[in-house]
């Protein structure tokens, strides 16, 4: 009932729209900056111009255009300057109601003047970072609204590609087999607590959605392995999140209400005539609006969560431009037991619990260029974390008894100072250093078993200092061969752990068409800061306070075969051997597993792993209202425990196929609305799972299931098949637009694993499957 009358309010609301609707066609300004790829100046009287029009400008002395009067539609736009390789961007949208700023980067010819003649072309995957030439992926803001799936979350589009493995009830990103914990989320340069709601409770390194909206992100990097020298503390990816700046010209706002909460955002100038911007985007969400508009949410439960972004630009004329920026979380979670005793099955029917979560992270960059090509970036930022989380069980008699507690505290203060030097159109260095103030205040006590006193597993409260050096130069050996050569080194001053990690890589542009691509690398990642305070059992030693870096060498090979303008192949072989990793003596327990929140025991570094396998992408970019991308992975994730054994890893899925399409439509008296539609099917082998240990689960006090460690990992899950789908509606009207979606997420209901529990009932040990599947309607008005 609840999504019939979702679908005669929006059909409802779209036959007033089609009424109302002017007669005047819409039309809207691109504007934006052309930069050097290597040096981030600007770049002057560069030529752009839309592809089959008569439309075009030339940027001024700030490497700023503008083209007005553009007709609503999809655009071929075109950069061209003496002395660079030109550049397409293809099917850029425009729309009524918001301007299109564009920044483009071109890269300067090697080569002497008149000797090559470059054909304009485009690489809509290639990274931002000019040092990544294997490896990595630009993720853009237009796919992550687009591709169906992705919810307007970044971590769930980025499921999509080759090499990771997607959740339903988590947006937690396994990439090559490697745990969620050990990606590496990035925002502004600068390393973050998880940006995830409800973060670390379901999936260590995942959460519910993201709180970075994809109104105020710009385009950003995404990495699955290999990545250049500035990147430390990372062994699986890393996610380099941009934000973008506001209109310094145009006051735009947005305002969104769907089943994920209600949305604000807004942008504009500051001062006109210092260029200077806003832009914020705020939710808030609760239990009461998700029931309202037709969410499910579990009976008992009580949610509500909210977030905020925003980002301050503020160029000068002599001292460079400074920018302040945040992002913040509020989340609340209450689940009350199950009313009716005689429906108890497990002991989560007879808990109580609580959390409440903040994350923040904010800071102040400020860029100086000295001449055209030396550029110093310096950024201060703070970021925080805190994470109550209370847990009770309720007897026969109604009798409750504490069962855990947790009270986590995060704060860094962070110092980050670059030098871009670009020597020539065929060297630029790249030095930095950061340096980060860990202070911590953690406390976790748990009960062994119902109605027993609570143990203190983790404590601790202080400070430490983690600090990265780096190196890295893009050297340019001819015109078709490009190589990066760099080092990396962090020494943390709790243990006094300290690394050098050398990293290099090279590409050769065999023809206009095909490319090809080696990169390898060594890093290393600490643990979490609760492991390190982790009281052994019976003695309260913190045994664990000396655990080194996980360290992992990568080595990756990139095969691009461009098969038309809108086609693409690539094919990445890869292997990942990781090496000191924490695990427990005489034991298959490893962190390379780990998706709890917590750790009981001490460790070693001793552990071992390996992933090996190749990505496939076959991807047709979007061209005449159509594209596909087919995204295929086999693989092999292994790794050697403190008791000296091969086991898979809990992530081992062995093989990953993705298949997106989708289809747009312009409708309308002047074809100036977009009919969209999008669909993704996922099929994946299932999660890995140890044997259950009957007797010693049957012996637990609580029941709780217990699994032969021996042959850890040694079962798996069936098949997972999963369908998403959007279809979306957008109007065009002078100076405002209506868009109404539908998204829907596991339409076919797949239910997911997770884990096992006793039924007292049935007295009996089943597995809990939950099928998390959601359709989320939503309304969005632009202007």
């Amino acid at each position: 009932m609840k999504f019939k009358l979702q679908i005669s309010i929006l059909y409802s609301l779209l036959v007033v729209l089609g009424i109302n609707a002017q007669n005047n066609y819409p039309t809207q300004t691109i504007r934006g900056t052309v930069t050097d790829r290597d040096s981030g100046t600007p770049i002057p009287y560069v030529s752009v111009g839309l592809l089959g029009t008569e439309k075009g400008t030339t940027t001024d002395e700030k490497g700023e255009f503008c083209l007005e009067y553009i007709p609503v539609g999809r655009y071929n736009i075109q950069a061209t300057s003496v002395g660079y390789a030109p550049i397409i961007l293809r099917e850029v949208m425009v729309a009524s109601s918001k301007e299109i700023y564009l920044e483009i980067q071109l890269k300067e010819n090697t080569h002497k003047l008149g000797e090559v003649i470059v054909s304009g072309q485009t690489n809509k995957s290639r990274p931002l970072n000019n040092m990544a030439l294997s490896g990595a992926r630009m993720l853009s803001v237009e796919e992550a609204r687009r591709y169906a799936g992705g919810m307007d979350d970044p971590a769930r589009l980025a499921a999509s590609f080759a090499g990771v493995s997607p959740n339903v009830g988590n947006n937690g990103i396994s990439i090559h087999g490697n745990a969620p914990h050990l990606l590496q989320w990035r925002l502004e340069d600068i390393e973050i607590p998880n940006p995830n709601h409800f973060a670390d409770i379901s999936v260590l390194g995942g959460g519910v959605l993201s709180s970075l909206s994809s109104n105020i992100l710009g385009n950003s990097d995404f990495y699955t392995g290999a990545f250049p020298a500035e990147f430390g503390n990372a062994v699986s990816g890393v996610f380099d999140m941009k934000m973008r700046n506001g209109n310094n010209m145009k006051h735009e706002h947005t305002f969104q209400a769907g089943i994920l909460g209600l949305d604000f955002a807004s942008e504009g100038p500051l001062s006109k005539k210092h260029n200077s911007s806003y832009i914020f985007n705020y939710r808030y969400s609760t239990t009461a609006l998700l029931d309202k508009l037709g969410g499910k949410v579990e009976e008992g439960s009580t949610i509500k969560y909210q977030d905020l972004n925003f980002k301050l630009n503020f160029p000068t004329a002599k001292a460079g431009i400074f920018s302040i920026w945040g992002t913040a979380l509020i989340d609340n979670y209450k689940q009350k037991p199950e009313k009716e005793m005689e429906k108890w099955e497990n002991i989560d029917d007879r808990q109580t619990s609580k959390s409440n979560q903040k994350m923040a992270a904010g800071g102040v960059n400020h860029r100086y260029f000295f001449n055209n090509d030396t550029q110093w970036k310096n950024t201060i930022a703070i970021t925080y974390s805190k994470a109550n989380s209370d847990m009770d069980v309720i007897d026969y008699s109604q009798n409750t008894t504490p069962y855990l507690v947790s009270a986590n505290r995060y704060t860094n203060f962070i110092f980050k100072s670059s030098f871009n030097k670009k020597f020539s159109s065929r060297f630029t260095n790249l030095t930095g250093i950061t340096y980060t103030k860990m202070l911590y205040n953690m406390n976790f006590d748990m009960a062994p078993h119902e109605a027993a006193t609570m143990n203190n597993i983790s404590q601790g409260d202080g400070n430490t200092n983690l600090i990265t050096a780096y190196n890295s130069s893009l050297i340019g050996l001819s015109d078709k061969v490009d190589m990066t050569i760099g080092v990396n080194s962090q020494v943390m001053t709790l243990n006094n752990e300290w690394t050098i990690e050398p990293r290099t890589s090279i590409r050769w542009q065999a023809s206009g068409r095909s490319s090809f691509a080696l990169a390898y690398g060594l890093y290393s990642r600490m643990e979490k800061m609760d492991v390190f305070f982790v009281k052994t059992k019976g003695t309260a030693k913190t045994e664990n306070k000396n655990l080194g870096f996980t360290k992992s060498h990568h080595l990756m090979f990139t095969y691009d075969f461009k098969l038309s303008d809108d086609m693409r192949l690539r094919i990445e072989p890869y292997i990942q051997f990781l090496y000191d990793v924490p695990v427990m003596a005489d034991s298959s327990y490893s962190v390379l597993n780990r998706r709890d929140f917590w750790v009981e025991d001490p460790l070693i570094n001793k552990g071992k792993g390996r992933n090996m396998g190749i990505d496939v992408t076959f991807e047709k970019y979007l061209t005449r209202g159509f594209y596909y991308m087919i995204t295929g992975s086999i693989f092999s994730s292994k790794y050697c425990g403190g008791d000296g054994v091969w086991h898979n890893t809990r992530y081992n899925r062995n093989y990953i196929v993705n298949g997106l399409i989708g289809k747009e439509w312009m409708l309308g008296r002047n074809k100036q609305n977009v009919l969209s539609a999008n669909l993704k099917l996922t099929l994946q082998d299932g999660e890995r799972y140890s044997p259950i240990d009957e007797n010693a689960t049957m012996n637990d006090p609580d029941k709780t299931v217990r699994y032969d460690e021996t042959k850890a990992f040694s079962k798996q899950l069936s098949p997972m098949f999963l369908t998403n789908y959007s279809v979306s509606y957008k109007i065009n009207r002078k100076k405002i637009s209506h868009e109404f979606a539908i998204q829907g997420l596991n339409a076919t209901g797949y239910k997911e694993f997770h884990g096992h529990v006793y039924n007292s009932k049935k007295n009996i040990i089943e597995p809990y499957k939950i099928a998390t599947s959601l359709t989320n309607v939503s309304y969005k008005i632009q202007f």
